[in-house]
């Protein structure tokens, strides 16, 4: 079964219902030009409303359901990459400019800032000791990689916030 709105790339074989309309039997479907989850589960719905044997076997959900779910995290990870490239390509002409920005994640990958000017993300190269999620840092770009999406930046100063 599709998961609840938000969760477009996860499909279930369990019914969990929805928490906030207090259901215990709950689906949500959009057209079925745009999610096969949907589709399938409409005719599934159509054959049972006049009393029809189901158009998939069990089996065949299972199956169905793993690949629709594999393909929407897919989908979705272009969607990301094209996101981040295009948030390069914004950016390309503006190697060595300063922003203020917010730092919005630190691990062992790397820190991250937000700028606070446009919605575009970079990792923070250097600098960053002392530095904590929150705090607004003065940053430079100092390279793009459009089609990796890669954005890069360097702390020029940092205030506490």
């Amino acid at each position: 079964m599709p998961g609840r709105p938000g969760q477009w790339g996860l499909c279930r074989r369990h019914d969990p219902g929805h928490f906030g309309l207090a259901v215990k039997d709950y689906v949500h479907a959009t057209a079925p030009n745009r999610r096969y989850p949907d589709l399938l589960f409409q005719r599934l719905l159509k054959a049972a409303l006049a009393g029809k044997p189901a158009p998939y076997h069990k089996l065949e959900l299972d199956v169905l359901a793993v690949h629709c779910t594999e393909a929407e995290d897919a989908a979705k990870k272009v969607e990301r990459q094209v996101g981040k490239s295009a948030a390069a390509l914004l950016l390309e002409s503006r190697i060595g400019e300063q922003f203020d920005s917010i730092v919005t994640g630190a691990s062992e990958q790397g820190t991250w800032v937000r700028l606070l000017t446009m919605p575009v993300e970079g990792k923070l190269v250097g600098g960053f000791e002392g530095i904590d999620v929150g705090n607004r840092v003065r940053v430079q770009l100092t390279s793009i990689d459009v089609q990796r999406g890669f954005i890069d930046f360097k702390k020029i100063n940092s205030t506490k916030h």
